[in-house]
This record gives C-alpha cells, sequence and structure tokens, in this order.
C-alpha cells in the first residue's frame, strides 16, 4: 500500500482501528461515526470475513454504501440484507451468551481504569453539563470480551477518575472488580485508540503502547490528566494509506461527517509528517 500524503485526525484513529479488526470476529459497534466506520474499512482491506452488529442489533448487515447523512443505524440503508432485524436487547442477550468478541465505543472521558464516562460532566446534578447517554455502550462495555474505545487525545479526556461512570471499564481498578459487579468474567477493556495513540492495559491500568510518528510521547503525555503507564518500548504507528483514505472518502464516509469533524490535518512535506 501507499503512503497517504495528507489525512485528517479522524481518518488517523479510524485506520488504527481497521487495522484491528479480525477475520472470523464478532464486532458490536455503537451507534455510527467513527465505531461503525472502522468496521467497515476494517471489513473491505483486511478482514472480509469480519461480521458486525449494530448498537440497536442489527446482525450481519450489507449496507447500501455511503449512507445518507448520519443514517448508520435505524435506516433501510444501514440494515440492507441482514442476517436478523433485532433489538438492543437482542444484541445485549447475544453478548450475555458471549457471541460478542469485540465492542467498539466512543467516549467523552476516560479514566486511568477503563471506565467510561458519556452522560455527564461535572458533578451530577443542577449545573452540570448533561450529554445523551451510553445508550447501548453499557452493556457493550460490560458484556463484549474486549472492549475498544475511539476517542480524541485532549487533556479533559484522559483523566484520573470519571465523573461519571456510564459504562464500566476495571472499575476501581482491583482483581476481580468487575465480576464483584456481576459482570461476566474475562470480559474488559483492551485497547484504546486516538489520532496520536494506542493504549492497552496492564493490571488493569492505561498503558501507552504505541504513538504516531508526527507526535512525541512527551506531547501526548502532556494531554492527559494524569499520567498513564509508559511500555518501555512505544511503537511508532504506520500512517494511513491512500488506499484507506481513499476508501475512506470514496465509498464511505462521503459527506465528510465524520473525517472532518474537528481536529488536525496531518501532510507529507517530502521529508516528514507535520501537523497542519
Amino acid at each position: 500500500m501507499t503512503r497517504a500524503d495528507a489525512f485528517s485526525d479522524r481518518e488517523v484513529a479510524m485506520c488504527i482501528v481497521a487495522r484491528m479488526i479480525e477475520d472470523g470476529r464478532t464486532y458490536w459497534a455503537a451507534g455510527g461515526g467513527t465505531p461503525l466506520y472502522s468496521v467497515l474499512l476494517g471489513q473491505k482491506l483486511y478482514a472480509p470475513n469480519a461480521q458486525y452488529v449494530t448498537e440497536d442489533g442489527v446482525v450481519a448487515p450489507e449496507p447500501l454504501l455511503p449512507f445518507e447523512p448520519m443514517m448508520t443505524m435505524v435506516a433501510s440503508r444501514a440494515v440492507h440484507h441482514a442476517l436478523y432485524w433485532g433489538t438492543m436487547n437482542t444484541a445485549g442477550f447475544h453478548a450475555q451468551l458471549g457471541h460478542m468478541d469485540y465492542g467498539i465505543l466512543n467516549t467523552l472521558q476516560i479514566d486511568q481504569h477503563g471506565n467510561i464516562n458519556s452522560t455527564v460532566l461535572g458533578e451530577y446534578g443542577p449545573g452540570s453539563r448533561r450529554f445523551g447517554g451510553p445508550g447501548g455502550a453499557d452493556t457493550i462495555a460490560a458484556c463484549c470480551w474486549r472492549t475498544i474505545v475511539i476517542t480524541d487525545q485532549i487533556r479533559r479526556k484522559f483523566v484520573k477518575q470519571v465523573d461519571f461512570i456510564s459504562s464500566p471499564g476495571f472499575l476501581d481498578g482491583t482483581p476481580g472488580a468487575r465480576e464483584r459487579a456481576g459482570l461476566p468474567a474475562d470480559t474488559g477493556p483492551w485497547r484504546v485508540v486516538t489520532p496520536w495513540a494506542v493504549y492497552d492495559y496492564l493490571d488493569r491500568r492505561l498503558r501507552l503502547i504505541g504513538r504516531v510518528p508526527w507526535v512525541t510521547v512527551d506531547e501526548i503525555l502532556a494531554e492527559c490528566e494524569w499520567k498513564p503507564l509508559v511500555a518501555d518500548d512505544v511503537e511508532v504507528l504506520e500512517p494511513p494509506t491512500e488506499e484507506e483514505v481513499s476508501l475512506l472518502r470514496t465509498e464511505l464516509d462521503v459527506r465528510g461527517q465524520t473525517t472532518d469533524a474537528a481536529g488536525s490535518w496531518i501532510t507529507w512535506d517530502g521529508a516528514k509528517y507535520v501537523r497542519a
């Protein structure tokens, strides 16, 4: 594949997640936007036998692409030729039975133990800033074997403790915390992906393991409210390819609703990548 010469922050994150998609695995993609486009990109380029379930419970669709604006769920183009049209509860039951290998989510905040907040900023109550809430993300984070979170590398999003737990990570970070809360054993957070970095978990704590070549480890850590663990050898990630960004722009998100969202553009100046 050919190195891309220009791309957006959001395209970087989606390309990173697309390369994580595995053949023969099932993905429960929250909402639309980056989770769903990442799965579709991975299917097209790397894992044609991967399957996904939409957040509202449609199993293994063959979507008519591109989608209409924002119509990535509860719409005819999104559920075309699906194996099964269920509900969010249907998808949750399948996850409880162990049939969902991965869940992919967005989030407002994530903390050191992988807990997710998509409900409220500040102390819950008068004066706080309320958002739409998790929808099916709480069940995705609770019951899928592994959870991938896509978010922006911004200090206010990477906090020591989320303001509100909308979807569970490793809770208080102690061994067995998820199981004591009634969640299935051996499930939980697996990766966090941003336009700058990839994180995993070591002893239920977030750890930086990869960075893009145009950002340093120190720059990444500066955009964390608290300092996560850092791997001894932080991998330098491959940038997006022309094939990846072309598919995103010409077949998946042709109106740029997700790929052109807030963030920087990165360009190749002939010697290195630079942020606009």
